[in-house]
C-alpha cells in the first residue's frame, strides 16, 4: 500500500478486509469518506520510489474540467486523466494532433472535419471497464452535453460550463455529428478561426459515451464527474475527501506510457501549509508559492525554484454599475494612481512585468502604446475633481488571498493599491477570503472593485478579450466588470472571423486602444509561473498556459 494510514479500529478493519483491492463501483465513495476520517495520511517510501507527491492548495471542485474555471487542483489532475482532440506544442505553440490525427476546414470556414486516432482505449478503473475503443460517438457526447440543453447529461453537475459560457461556445458551435466511426464533423454558426485552439484546452477533454450510457441505465449520471474516465496517461485510482488523490499509470495509454507509476496529490489541510510539507519532504512539488516564500525556497539545498513565462494578467475589474465607476474619468484616475513598478518590486521579486495591456507581452497582438497606463498622481487628482469627486471617494475592493501565477501575493498587492488610492483622495476598504472565486464575486453585489486575474488557455487574443469584457458574455462569472461596449464586440467578432493575421493584428490593436480610452479594467502585472520541485525530479513540461502534464516526470537515480 502506497499510502499508510495512522489508523483507528475502523481503519484496521478495512485494511484487513483489503478493501482497497476489492472496491466496487458503488462502494468507492463510501470508503473514501471512511478513510478520510482515519487519521493523518503519511507518505511511504514506496511512493517516492515509483512516483511523486504534488502539494495541493485545495481539493479540485470537480474531476470534470468542463464544470470548473481557474482551479489549480483541477488543472493538476484533469490533463493527466483526459486527452483533447488537438493540443498546442509547448515549443512552437502551434496546433498538433492528439486524439485527432488530422483535420480540414471547408471554404465557408464553418465546417471542421476531424479524423480520430484509432485503437485509443479508455481507462479501466474500479468502476468502469470499456468494451470498445474511442470513436466518434464519444466526441459527439462530449460536446453535445455542453451545447444542447435537452441532452440527458447537460444539467448533471448544475448545467453550468463556465469556460465555454465565457467564450460564447454555444453561440459558435451549431452541431457536432459522427460521419462514421472515426470521423467527426463540427458545424459552426459563423466562421471562427479560434475554434481549433479552443479544442486544445483542458476544458475540451473527451469523455466516454459508453461509460455515460452505463451510468444513465442505473440512474447514476452524476458519477460521471465524480468518478472520471478518460484516455490520458494516468487514471484515478483512489481518493479521500480533503486528504489525497492518487493517480496510477495507464498501462494501456495510446501514447508513450508515463515514466512514473503513480502521482499523489496531497490536498489535506491539517494545520500545516504546503511549503512546510515540502520542506519536511512530505511532498515533492509545489506550484504557485507565495512570493514571501521564495527566499526560503531559494536557499534550501534540496529544492529548485523554476520560473517561466505565463500568458496571464493580474487586474482590477471595476464594477461599472457603480455610478462613480461608470464615469470613465474616475476609471482613468484610478488607473493613473497605481504605481505598478512598486508592485513589481515588492510582490513579484523581479519575476513580473507591469501590465500596459490585458494582453501579455508574449502575445502576437500585444501593443504597448497606452498613455493611460502610467503613474501620474497629479493627473489622477485632476480627473477626480473634474468628475466631481475632489472631496474624496469611498470604494471597496474584494480580494481572493489564494496565490496564483498572475498574483503571488494578493493581500500585499491590495494593500499597495490601497495606499496609492489614498494619495489621490480615494478611501479603499479591503475585503478578502482564502477561496473567493469569480463565481463568488458575481454574488457580492456590494463589491465596487475586484482584484483578480486571468490565465490564457490558448495563444489567441480572443481567449483574453472575449471572456473578460464582451457583451455576449454579459454579467457572467468572468465579465465581472459588467461592462458592455458594442464597438468592442464588433472588433473582436471581426478579428475572430478574419483569416488574414495582419488584419487580425490591426483589429486587436484597435481593441487595445479602445480599452485605453474606456478603462473598464485596470491591468496590474503579468506574472511568471513558479514551480518548486525536489532536485531529484526532472521532466516537467513548461508552457505558458498553466496546463500541467506529468507523463515525462521521472526521478534521477
Amino acid at each position: 500500500m502506497q499510502i499508510i494510514l495512522k489508523s483507528n479500529q475502523w481503519c484496521l478493519m478495512y485494511r484487513k478486509a483489503n478493501i482497497w483491492q476489492t472496491l466496487q463501483f458503488g462502494l468507492l465513495g463510501l470508503c473514501a469518506l471512511i478513510v478520510s476520517g482515519c487519521g493523518e495520511v503519511a507518505v511511504s517510501n514506496q511512493i517516492k520510489q515509483d512516483g511523486f507527491i504534488f502539494c495541493g492548495q485545495g481539493a479540485p471542485s470537480s474531476f470534470n474540467p468542463q464544470l470548473v474555471d481557474n482551479d489549480l487542483a483541477t488543472d493538476a489532475v484533469s490533463p493527466q486523466i483526459f486527452n483533447t482532440l488537438v493540443h498546442l506544442s509547448s515549443q512552437s505553440l502551434e496546433l498538433e494532433p492528439m486524439l485527432a490525427t488530422h483535420w480540414s476546414v471547408d471554404k465557408t470556414g464553418t465546417r471542421y472535419q476531424l479524423t480520430l486516432r484509432q485503437n485509443v482505449s479508455f481507462q479501466t478503473t474500479h468502476w468502469f471497464t470499456p468494451t470498445r475503443p474511442l470513436n466518434a460517438q464519444d466526441v459527439v457526447f462530449t460536446f453535445k452535453r455542453i451545447i444542447d440543453s435537452t441532452h440527458p447529461f447537460h444539467y448533471v453537475g448544475g448545467g453550468n460550463y463556465p469556460w465555454f459560457d465565457a467564450i460564447g461556445f454555444s453561440h459558435t458551435l451549431k452541431d457536432v455529428k459522427a460521419l462514421d466511426e472515426h470521423t467527426v464533423l463540427f458545424e459552426l454558426y459563423q466562421p471562427d478561426n479560434t475554434f481549433l485552439s479552443n479544442l486544445s484546452t483542458t476544458y475540451s477533454s473527451i469523455h466516454s459515451a459508453e461509460y455515460a450510457a452505463q451510468l444513465q441505465a442505473i440512474d447514476q449520471k452524476q458519477r460521471i464527474d465524480q468518478y472520471p474516465v478518460g484516455t490520458g496517461p494516468f487514471y484515478l485510482d483512489k481518493f479521500s475527501i480533503n486528504d489525497f488523490i492518487r493517480l496510477r499509470r495507464n498501462e494501456h495509454y495510446w501514447g508513450t506510457p508515463a515514466k512514473m507509476k503513480q502521482m499523489v496529490l496531497d490536498i489535506s489541510s491539517r494545520g500545516t501549509g504546503s511549503l512546510a510539507k515540502l520542506l519536511r519532504g512530505e511532498c515533492d512539488v509545489l506550484f504557485s508559492p507565495r512570493s514571501s516564500q521564495i527566499p526560503t525556497i531559494q536557499v534550501h539545498p534540496d529544492l529548485e525554484l523554476q520560473a517561466y513565462p505565463s500568458m496571464n494578467v493580474s487586474f482590477i475589474a471595476l464594477r461599472t454599475l457603480n455610478p462613480a465607476l461608470n464615469d470613465s474619468r474616475v476609471r482613468k484616475a484610478l488607473n493613473l494612481a497605481i504605481n505598478r513598478n512598486a508592485v513589481i518590486d515588492s510582490v513579484y521579486y523581479g519575476y513580473g512585468t507591469p501590465a500596459y495591456s490585458l494582453l501579455p507581452p508574449e502575445s502576437w497582438a500585444y501593443q504597448q502604446s497606452s498613455s493611460q497606463v502610467r503613474y501620474d498622481r497629479n493627473y489622477a487628482r485632476a480627473l477626480l475633481r473634474e468628475a466631481g469627486y475632489g472631496n474624496g471617494l469611498k470604494l471597496s475592493l474584494w480580494v481572493s488571498l489564494e496565490p496564483t501565477a498572475y498574483n503571488p501575493s494578493p493581500r500585499k498587492v491590495a494593500e499597495l493599491i490601497q495606499a496609492n488610492f489614498a494619495d489621490i483622495g480615494v478611501t479603499l476598504s479591503i475585503h478578502h477570503d482564502e477561496r473567493l472565486s469569480r463565481t463568488t464575486f458575481q454574488s457580492i453585489k456590494e463589491a465596487d472593485m475586484i482584484l483578480t486575474g486571468w490565465s490564457a488557455d490558448t495563444s489567441d487574443p480572443d481567449n483574453v478579450f472575449r471572456p473578460l469584457l464582451s457583451c455576449g458574455v454579459g454579467r457572467t462569472a468572468d465579465n465581472i466588470a459588467s461592462w458592455c461596449n458594442s464597438d468592442f464586440d464588433s472588433l473582436i467578432d471581426l478579428a475572430k472571423e478574419t483569416t488574414q493575421k495582419r488584419y487580425r493584428v490591426n483589429l486587436y490593436h484597435q481593441v487595445q486602444h479602445l480599452l485605453d480610452e474606456e478603462v473598464p479594467i485596470l491591468p496590474i502585472a503579468h506574472g511568471m509561473q513558479f514551480r518548486v520541485k525536489h532536485r531529484s525530479l526532472k521532466g516537467f513540461n513548461t508552457n505558458p498556459f498553466n496546463k500541467l502534464s506529468f507523463e515525462n516526470v521521472e526521478r534521477a537515480q
